[in-house]
């Protein structure tokens, strides 16, 4: 994984870097849906996340035939209270598909375009060793090829807020964007813009930014105003300075200390100003899958911008993925082609997954940021071993 906070199908903040897998927990529960008989493949590999170490998991798939809900293992480690089916969670890197699609609503009514330059819109913020927004595009800010560092990779910040007794000591205060975009910019940027597909959460933030310097108004906003209001997203908000999760929710866990790989620490509460902009959305897995579906079946965007979003870059670091303006492209072990997107949070790690016509969607949560491993079995057991319903 490197540096990079990023590992195949799933964005991975510091903590889970150096993870090892936690002991399967005590009263591990199982609340399954009335149609689990129709996803026992996906219900197995679920209940083997849980069984290596995961706490907890919670899952939706929707598709022609219906709704089909799980929750396994435990929602709080101190009390052994199940998990929920309709818990709300931090979405981490998800966050990205709202923006982007914000960004794609604005170019529809000409009040930018995604090849305008950063410097255009920021005027004066990037820039410094080696980083410059008039070389920057909208759309690379969106596809991951700025060349920007990623704020989260660099040391003193992963120290500060994202790991150790930092974290503990850290997880309340209230950070400003630009004071994580000139973390990022203190360093010099890793690659050219243009020149490949790189992850970087500082690429997040600027659309962000872009869109309140559009907008005249706050991003939080315009992604209610356009998309949380219009698609009737009662489970999804952002927290503002906030620190809690609404409810119902569980507890999220993280292990902190890589010296101590046994421990597991309670971090559910954070400010959520040190996620804005690239992580700071809270949602449940059905509203996912509502604003999945909506996107790709043009709902939220017209065919030009739709055609945009899904217009991909190779992603070198994962083979059979590609990425394009908010959303990316992944070919199953069945050799079948799905559209997802993963977001990693301190305490958290959901991946929400659909099909291009919009007609299927599958997401899935758990409540602890390791578990990487076991997290592409579950997808693919729902795509190869679990064929769409029909009516």
């Amino acid at each position: 994984m490197g540096k990079r906070y990023r590992a195949g199908v799933v964005a991975l903040v510091a903590a889970a870097i150096t993870a090892t897998a936690l002991t399967a927990p005590a009263q591990a529960a199982r609340d399954t849906g009335p149609t689990a008989a129709g996803h026992r493949a996906t219900q197995r590999a679920i209940d083997a996340a849980v069984a290596a170490g995961v706490p907890g998991v919670t899952a939706e798939a929707r598709d022609a035939g219906g709704v089909w809900k799980s929750a396994s293992g435990v929602g709080d480690l101190r009390t052994g209270a199940p998990r929920g089916k309709d818990d709300r969670f931090r979405v981490g890197g998800i966050t990205n598909t709202f923006v982007a699609t914000v960004l794609l609503q604005m170019e529809t009514e000409k009040k930018l375009s995604l090849d305008d330059t950063v410097e255009r819109h920021l005027p004066g913020l990037v820039t410094g060793n080696g980083n410059d927004g008039r070389e920057i595009t909208v759309r690379q800010l969106l596809n991951h090829t700025s060349g920007l560092f990623d704020y989260l990779a660099d040391e003193e910040y992963a120290k500060t807020y994202l790991t150790g007794d930092g974290y503990l000591q850290h997880r309340y205060d209230t950070l400003t964007p630009r004071t994580r975009v000139r973390v990022a910019l203190s360093h010099e940027p890793p690659y050219r813009p243009g020149a490949r597909h790189w992850y970087s959460s500082t690429n997040d933030v600027l659309a962000a930014l872009v869109v309140e310097k559009v907008g005249r108004k706050p991003y939080e906003a315009e992604v209610r105003n356009r998309i949380i209001e219009p698609l009737g997203l009662r489970a999804t908000s952002h927290p503002g300075t906030g620190a809690q999760l609404p409810r119902p929710s569980s507890r999220g866990y993280s292990k902190l200390f890589g010296a101590q790989p046994d421990r597991i620490d309670d971090v559910t509460e954070m400010n959520g100003s040190q996620a804005w902009g690239n992580g700071d959305i809270i949602s449940s897995a059905a509203d996912l899958n509502r604003f999945y579906e909506a996107l790709m079946r043009g709902r939220l965007l017209p065919p030009q911008q739709l055609a945009a979003m899904k217009t991909t870059v190779d992603n070198p670091d994962f083979p059979g993925s590609s990425y394009g303006l908010g959303i990316e492209r992944l070919t199953t072990s069945c050799g079948g082609s799905v559209w997802y997107h993963d977001g990693g949070a301190v305490g958290w790690i959901t991946v929400a997954t659909f099909t291009e016509d919009g007609r299927r969607q599958f997401t899935y949560n758990y409540n602890a940021n390791w578990g990487a491993e076991t997290l592409l079995p579950i997808l693919n057991a729902e795509y190869c071993e679990q064929p769409a319903r029909t009516r």
